[in-house]
């Protein structure tokens, strides 16, 4: 007895119902990665507990405080002081949104440096930027192409570096900061830092 090839109805169910197959597979790992308790902003980084990589080293041009231009940061700048490395841009929405817990940042923890790359950005809408909002940066980078940032392993802005004392990055925050973040994550941190 010679068996038969599928019918052609059986081969076109099958074949219809692939995209539902599918799209059930992917539901399942998106809800999997969801109920898994892994907070998405907090990403790994190859960086954490290495020393942080350079700084690019162009001032943001007209940026002054008492007059005086503001540095480009520096390893001279960062040395012995706990850290938080900001990478901001003025077309960045999130970065507008998360400026004013910067600057309550700058007011409650002076003991903290907190300095800025600014990413991909142009000079006078930068300074419009933080002319308007405030700044909170005790220091400015200039990253105009994006290439010191790729050291840094940057990939979307707002990102967030917080060193040690010895120049070490300890943690990475991605995303905007709020009041909740600010207070329950980066603070704590920094505290820890600040007390070694």
């Amino acid at each position: 007895m010679t068996e038969q090839a599928p019918s052609k109805p059986v081969a076109r169910y099958l074949l219809a119902a692939l995209p539902l197959i599918l799209f059930m597979a992917l539901t399942f790992v998106f809800l999997k990665q969801l109920s898994s308790g892994i907070d998405p902003n907090k990403l790994p980084s190859v960086l954490i507990n290495l020393p942080a990589p350079d700084f690019p080293t162009q001032p943001l041009a007209g940026l002054k405080v008492n007059g005086q231009q503001l540095p480009a940061i520096s390893k001279e700048l960062i040395s012995g002081k706990v850290v938080m490395v900001n990478v901001w841009a003025s077309w960045c929405v999130p970065c507008r949104a998360e400026h004013p817990q910067l600057m309550e940042l700058a007011e409650i923890k002076p003991e903290v440096l907190l300095i800025g790359i600014n990413y991909k950005d142009k000079n006078a809408n930068a300074l419009r930027f933080l002319g308007g909002l405030g700044n909170p940066y005790a220091a400015v980078s200039i990253d105009p192409n994006g290439t010191a940032s790729i050291d840094w392993g940057v990939y979307g802005i707002p990102e967030t570096f917080i060193l040690d004392k010895t120049g070490t990055i300890i943690y990475k925050y991605v995303g905007p900061i709020n009041e909740a973040i600010l207070a329950d994550k980066l603070i704590p941190i920094m505290d820890t830092a600040l007390a070694k």
